[in-house]
């Protein structure tokens, strides 16, 4: 059973409804990267106030169409705090964007000076991480992926804020198609993604909300037209669920930067699974930066029209499909007098 503080907390992320139709702004790395060729100059040489202006844009445009938003401390914070709707739930992203990558795999760590307790104090509706993992990764590394994972949970669960967990599958450093980019791994077995949930559904990690990518890549996934191909794909989606649904752990999708049509394809098989949602960023914003930046007025723009209709289709999908989230708080049978709740929460 999840605390009031858990429950509140993602009744904060869901609209009215009990759907997660929630909008990542947390990116770092890929927004460096399509403003740096937008400006013609190398990823590192990227102004602050370059990124700061485009988070504020994405704010501005998507905020009021979703019912959460997930942003960073560094950047999106102080671009664009004061442009979130009251209604818009705040979701603040806890690990460094830079990770030690070794032979045997990627290490994760908090952002410097960042902590669980930061973001309960300025008001964050929940905390995400996201974990590198793959179950067939060095022990070493998994050992510290996991301790990284269940530290963060013992954190959220003394602050009694939501804990959101994003799990991604990424290649070996030195193997053929290795990049620190945060694409979707072309060598990804559907396997190593639902091992993965099951190892972090356990109770010992705290996770309250999983956001998960795809078991099979996007670009590869069939429509789902009742063939045994689709077949095939559902299973490892109902797979998903099935660990999920177990636990009693609500789960969306990332979108991972895959087209439209690719990502709703994506969600089609998740909700048939069970999924509640999605946590989609790129698919929703990129094309806006990448086309117009540094035309404000531009980006401003196609996201109101492009930006903007992009993520009302993946509204209506989800209104129709996903599944309904609805909170669970304690019953209070031990409560018979005055002083009780507040003497043992």
């Amino acid at each position: 059973m999840r605390t009031i503080g858990k429950n509140r907390g993602l009744a904060r992320l869901a609209d009215a409804e009990g759907h997660f139709r929630m909008v990542a702004l947390d990116q770092r790395p890929p927004l460096f990267e399509v403003i740096a060729q937008a400006r013609g100059v190398a990823r590192d040489q990227v102004e602050y106030t370059d990124v700061t202006a485009a988070k504020r844009l994405l704010v501005e445009a998507l905020a009021p169409h979703c019912s959460s938003m997930l942003f960073d401390p560094n950047f999106a914070v102080p671009a664009a705090i004061d442009l979130l709707p009251a209604r818009c739930g705040l979701i603040m992203t806890l690990e460094e964007h830079r990770v030690e990558e070794t032979p045997g795999g990627r290490k994760s760590r908090e952002i410097a000076n960042w902590s669980v307790e930061k973001i309960r104090a300025m008001g964050g509706d929940a905390v995400k991480v996201l974990a590198w993992y793959r179950p067939d990764a060095d022990a070493g590394v998994n050992e510290h992926q996991k301790r990284f994972v269940r530290t963060v949970g013992e954190d959220c669960a003394r602050h009694d804020i939501p804990y959101v967990l994003e799990l991604l599958v990424y290649p070996f450093l030195g193997s053929a198609d290795h990049t620190a980019d945060y694409v979707e791994s072309p060598g990804k077995l559907p396997s190593l993604v639902i091992e993965s949930v099951r190892e972090f559904v356990r109770p010992e990690y705290g996770v309250d909300l999983l956001k998960l990518e795809s078991p099979l890549a996007a670009s590869s996934l069939p429509p789902r037209d009742g063939s045994e191909a689709a077949r095939a794909a559902q299973r490892e989606f109902d797979a998903i669920g099935e660990i999920c649904a177990k636990r009693g752990i609500p789960w969306v999708l990332l979108s991972g930067g895959a087209a439209r049509e690719r990502f709703e394809r994506v969600l089609d098989y998740a909700y048939a699974a069970g999924a509640g949602g999605f946590l989609a960023g790129r698919t929703i914003w990129l094309e806006a930066i990448r086309k117009h930046f540094p035309d404000r007025n531009a980006v401003a723009a196609s996201l109101q029209s492009d930006g903007v209709g992009v993520l009302e289709r993946l509204n209506d999908l989800t209104r129709t499909k996903g599944t309904v989230w609805t909170p669970h708080f304690p019953v209070f049978s031990d409560i018979r007098q005055e002083g009780d709740f507040a003497r043992v929460y």
